[in-house]
């Protein structure tokens, strides 16, 4: 019968991933201790190593700009603006 496959929480898979890029235990010892495989203790490892610009990005308000996030609300006022003129004249 095949195991069924553990899902580490978030919280575990960072701070695993952060004593690795540490590299004050050994894989093998961070292996034993979280009870991980080292493959997978090393993909971790390089997810944060390519991802960490991107927390970074967010903090300076990401890729979109404040154009991009009001336009679509700014057509939405109007197409409703235009729905009430339509509706008053209706009534």
């Amino acid at each position: 019968m095949a195991r069924k496959r553990k899902k580490h929480p978030d919280t575990v898979k960072a701070r695993v991933a952060l004593e690795a890029l540490k590299g004050i235990k050994t894989m093998s010892e961070l292996s034993s201790e979280y009870s991980i495989h080292p493959n997978q203790i090393s993909q971790w490892k390089k997810q944060l190593i390519e991802g960490s610009p991107e927390l970074f990005a967010r903090g300076r308000g990401g890729t979109q700009s404040e154009e991009d996030l009001t336009a679509p609300l700014y057509e939405e006022i109007g197409r409703l603006k235009m729905e009430i003129n339509w509706l008053k004249k209706k009534l």
